[in-house]
């Protein structure tokens, strides 16, 4: 009876998996469908006929998700299988805008631009990254053993814009390096680095950071021993913000990190204190820091500096933009995207709302709600805590990297630099990205692995069978 039962629930799950990687094969062919069909559109729109190219770059497209696709299913069969669609047609529609604000900048008589081309080669680095962290990483909780190298790396990568020879200011933010004539942004690296280190740091001590000092208005606020870890998070959330001129960055971090100490300790005076140290931390940014100031200055009154420099004139004409737009859109190649600056990274997302629509951005939402949304499920059902606190981390940069820019672009907050996750220019924050989903994707497939099935029947008859062969023997 045991033994049957045990078949079925074996047939069951097998037919389940089978289902849902028929699923995820679908699900790929609408991500592609997404990205070609795009850079199809951009030809029609702009040139009146299909891309010349458009067999060469949909086939390059194509072995790349394919070849993604291939190594999930042999080395993590039991993955989550919506990740790797998601982020392949978020990659796939953002390379389509990169070509056709290529297009429109040739015309225009600018410099000429190469978005789309340089986009495709790391996107290729990034999938060979994504591969190998597949194929090497077996197990994610071998990690935990780097916590401490993990934190001194991201740290060293964070202080590399700093140093004289290959830092690179770029646009007034110092979060550039120039090695052989690449630029690179080192704390895109630094972030998942990060991530391992505070997961690792906090599955240790999360008992002692758990415990509650003094109860104020129905809140346990943390000891004041323990404050030490966010104290010095906040410190160095207000070192990039102060000598790298990087409000985006530094808000990522340390939200980051207090996410994940939340999730950790379950305590929500860890909320209270950071929520107070960030108000601080504004206030006196506000205060000392000129930058952030004038990009208050534009975010609350925005029209009184769209003639100034510095102003908010890339504010203005996104928002015009989007409102020209409107509902659906006006059509790939239709609008006026070159009118805002930076709108290949930044901004691109006030290109898709001009020319794609509200719906569009509607869409983009759902699909970068839903990554964040796996990847809590992915916390949910991990079997161990380095495992859920590291898919938390890694969750959260998606989450917070996408209020902050979303918000930014439609005024819903003061303008910070990040860019957008899989969509914009940018070759450090696509690879980078594609190892994140790599990462959630070993944590997913050790999360629902199946156990081991025990047959007792099984095991009581060799049992009986050995124990038969001991009477023989004697």
């Amino acid at each position: 009876m045991s033994q049957t039962g045990s078949l079925m629930s074996g047939g069951l799950m097998t037919f389940v998996h089978r289902r849902r990687r028929g699923a995820e094969l679908f699900l790929l062919v609408l991500a592609l469908a997404v990205g070609i069909g795009a850079y199809a559109a951009v030809g029609l729109g702009l040139e009146g006929e299909v891309p010349a190219d458009i067999v060469g770059y949909g086939g390059w497209l194509t072995a790349l998700i394919v070849a993604a696709h291939v190594t999930v299913r042999v080395v993590a069969p039991y993955a989550d299988p919506v990740l790797l669609p998601l982020v392949a047609a978020l990659n796939g529609l953002g390379l389509a805008v990169l070509r056709r604000l290529d297009i429109t900048y040739e015309a225009l008589g600018f410099d000429q631009h190469t978005f789309a081309r340089q986009q495709l080669t790391w996107m290729t680095v990034g999938v060979v990254l994504f591969i190998i962290t597949l194929v090497v990483l077996r197990d994610h909780r071998v990690l935990q053993r780097f916590t401490y190298t993990a934190g001194l790396v991201g740290i060293v990568l964070l202080i590399l814009p700093f140093l004289p020879v290959i830092g690179r200011e770029i646009n007034g933010a110092r979060i550039w390096i120039n090695v052989a004539g690449f630029s690179f942004q080192p704390g895109e690296v630094a972030k998942v680095m990060l991530v391992i280190a505070f997961s690792g740091y906090l599955v240790l001590h999360r008992d002692a950071l758990a415990l509650a000092g003094r109860r104020v208005v129905f809140v346990d606020l943390p000891r004041g021993r323990d404050l030490g870890p966010i104290l010095a998070m906040f410190g160095v959330s207000m070192m990039i913000l102060v000598l790298q001129n990087d409000l985006g960055s530094s808000l990522l971090f340390f939200g980051l990190f207090l996410a994940m100490l939340y999730v950790a300790t379950e305590r929500p005076g860890w909320l209270v204190v950071g929520a107070g140290l960030f108000a601080a931390g504004a206030l006196a940014a506000y205060t000392f820091v000129g930058n952030v100031q004038n990009r208050f200055n534009f975010w609350l009154n925005p029209m009184d500096y769209y003639d100034v420099t510095p102003g908010s004139y890339q504010l203005v004409e996104a928002l015009f933009g989007m409102g020209w737009g409107g509902l659906i859109g006006r059509g790939l190649g239709n609008g006026f995207p070159e009118r805002v600056p930076f709108a290949y990274s930044d901004f691109i997302l006030s290109t898709i709302g001009e020319e794609l629509g509200l719906t569009a951005v509607m869409a983009i939402v759902v699909c970068y709600g839903l990554i964040v949304e796996r990847a809590l499920r992915i916390a949910l059902i991990s079997r161990d805590g380095f495992g859920k606190l590291m898919a938390v981390g890694l969750g959260a940069i998606v989450a917070l990297q996408v209020f902050v820019v979303i918000g930014g672009v439609t005024g819903l907050i003061p303008l910070t630099g990040l860019t957008t996750p899989f969509l914009s220019y940018g070759g450090s924050s696509l690879v980078a990205n594609w190892v994140v989903i790599a990462l959630l994707l070993r944590i997913s497939d050790q999360a629902r692995r199946p156990a081991p099935r025990m047959d007792p029947v099984a095991d009581e008859a060799e049992a009986d069978s050995e124990h038969t062969q001991v009477v023989k023997l004697k």
